[in-house]
């Protein structure tokens, strides 16, 4: 059995006390908070479960075996620092860290005391990313063009960090899990309308070997909500639309096809539209799924999609696009 203790019961802790609670072999023994009212919603939920305002307390406990952190991402590197330090494998929210050295320090630190670490990049335990991603092996699509996704909303507003931190560790933990290719270089453009230095709106572009061209949205300005990912192949095209409730993914049969004739000018282009189909997916709740994959990890199960590795390169293209908003859009080199 993993004991697992929860830092942090603000938006995200409770839905991890629940499915950690749920997971099979795994049992949620503490919950922490500097909040006493978020502690007693715990235990109110939880009967029978530790709640305690000191952090001290739950790391130290020679009883747990992993601690989950849900708390805003300067505190990530400490936390997960101390709970390392103590021997215990750790599994925290996205974004891992505020910096890649910070990242970097984590994983080393993890392969030194021989101990685990889990990012927590939910979205790639969704059915339809699991088939996106078979889709995209199988080169059902065929060669892949281009990866644009779209993640907007009207809020909820960050104190910490710009929309890119907040909204697209999604997207880039997906984009890098789906096409499994690392991008050479990104430009970021963006805005901010309410004098908070952070950016609210933001556009980035992620340029990959063999004009493979990824372009990512996001934007807390939005008025309506969008969750759109559009993959384009050499043989067929994707739209992921999350916010379907049945026929989340689409493929089309459609594309372009280009012959030349002798000639500088002879170019003929035809279009090739057949039909759409919408597989079937898989509708299990992704953080269960992510939860039993982190147990079974902790078990000696293999490697995970999302360990600490993969973490770190979500936040170095973080870092990157952060680096291109603040030079008004310059390219940056990965």
């Amino acid at each position: 059995m993993i004991n697992v203790g929860i830092i942090g019961y603000g938006y995200w802790g409770p839905n991890l006390v629940r499915n950690f609670s749920t997971a099979e072999g795994s049992e949620v023994l503490y919950v922490c908070d500097t909040n006493t009212q978020s502690l007693k919603k715990a235990l109110k939920r939880h009967p029978g479960i530790k709640i305690t305002t000191d952090l001290q307390e739950l790391i130290k406990d020679p009883d747990i075996d992993a601690v989950a952190i849900a708390t805003p991402v300067f505190t990530h590197f400490e936390l997960a620092k101390m709970a390392l330090e103590e021997g215990k494998n750790v599994f925290i929210e996205k974004p891992f860290t505020y910096t890649g050295i910070e990242a970097e320090k984590l994983v080393e630190l993890a392969e030194k005391k021989n101990l685990k670490i889990m990012v927590d990049h939910t979205f790639l335990y969704t059915g339809a990313v699991r088939r996106i991603k078979q889709l995209v092996d199988d080169k059902v699509l065929g060669d892949i063009y281009y990866y644009d996704s779209t993640r907007v909303n009207l809020g909820l507003f960050q104190h910490d960090v710009n929309v890119v931190w907040d909204l697209a560790p999604h997207d880039i933990s997906i984009m890098l899990y789906v096409l499994n290719e690392k991008p050479k270089a990104v430009i970021a453009t963006g805005a901010e309308h309410f004098n908070r230095g952070l950016e609210d709106v933001a556009y980035l572009t992620f340029y990959f070997s063999n004009n493979l061209i990824a372009h990512i949205n996001v934007n807390w300005l939005s008025p309506i909500k969008m969750r759109t990912t559009l993959i384009g192949g050499q043989k067929k095209m994707l739209v992921w639309n999350d916010l379907e409730p049945d026929e989340k993914i689409k493929i089309y049969d459609k594309g372009v096809q280009v012959k030349t004739k002798e000639g500088k000018y002879n170019l003929l282009v035809s279009y090739r539209s057949g039909d759409m189909w919408a597989p079937r997916i898989d509708h299990s709740e992704a953080l269960q799924l992510t939860a039993e994959s982190f147990v079974n990890y902790l078990n000696g199960g293999g490697k995970v999609v999302n360990d600490g590795t993969a973490g770190l390169e979500v936040v170095r293209m973080l870092e990157a696009s952060a680096s291109s908003l603040k030079n008004n859009g310059k390219m940056v080199y990965l």
